[in-house]
């Protein structure tokens, strides 16, 4: 073989192997900055980031912010601060399911509102959580198989949200401010209990009891006031009426003017 084919050759195959270590490293860097058990992928077209059942504890960071769908359901995930997601603009679906969420704060889903539209948080432990925390959130949301607390800020989260067709009867009150509603579903006692009327009256009936309380006391006291007096008075009285007549009429007439 010529001197300049080998040259060639040898130019070649060292590019090549050039191009593949650089193509290892970067796999090896990618796969070095995901959390054990997460790994990106391609669905439909759709770039999609999957950490099911991976352990996790927390919403793991640096997921490509080119992600269609994210998949962490089956981990350990406690609670969701604010702004989890804010660098995710092109998410659409969003699987939190079977995880152990128990607290979403306000703003959680910061960013999502404008392409978001499926978000799954079924088989957690939320009790309670306030409607502000979907605000302007147009996603299906699916809130079954929790242990929901059935109140008036249930009611109106459930007024707030757009919940996945068919997911309503899986939202059961695990307890209740009445305690007949424990068991039920939830839109089956809404359909003929309103809970924050219900808090209304009830707050209402509170501070009437609370004003009548302080109205009671008050004229309890003047009552006392008057009472005593008058006692002080008539022991007076009687005292001036046991002195001799000359100091008891300078006294009387001192009395009467301090009575009037």
């Amino acid at each position: 073989m010529p001197a300049a084919e080998r040259v060639l050759l040898r130019s070649v195959t060292m590019w090549l192997l050039l191009q593949s270590l650089l193509l290892l490293a970067s796999c090896l860097r990618l796969a070095a900055a995901f959390p054990k058990g997460c790994y990106p992928s391609e669905e439909e077209g759709l770039k999609t980031f999957r950490c099911s059942n991976a352990q996790l504890t927390e919403v793991p960071r640096d997921i490509p912010n080119d992600t269609n769908k994210l998949y962490l359901d089956s981990n350990r995930i406690p609670f969701l601060p604010h702004d989890a997601f804010r660098d995710l603009p092109l998410l659409l679906e969003l699987d939190l399911s079977h995880n152990a969420i128990a607290t979403v704060e306000s703003g959680a889903f910061r960013g999502l509102a404008e392409h978001l539209h499926s978000l799954d948080l079924s088989s957690n432990r939320l009790v309670s959580v306030s409607k502000d925390a979907f605000s302007n959130l147009k996603a299906k949301v699916n809130l079954s198989n929790n242990p929901w607390l059935c109140d008036c800020r249930l009611q109106e989260l459930i007024r707030t949200v757009d919940l996945v067709a068919g997911s309503s009867g899986g939202i059961v009150c695990e307890s209740s401010i009445q305690e007949e509603h424990v068991g039920k579903a939830f839109l089956q006692v809404i359909a003929d209990t309103d809970f924050c009327n219900v808090y209304k009256k009830t707050t209402d009936i509170a501070m009437l009891v609370t004003m009548f309380g302080w109205f009671a006391m008050v004229i309890s006291y003047l009552v006392y006031y008057v009472r005593q007096n008058q006692e002080d008075a008539r022991r007076h009285l009687e005292y001036l009426k046991s002195l001799p007549s000359k100091q008891r009429r300078s006294e009387e007439s001192s009395t009467i003017s301090t009575v009037v």
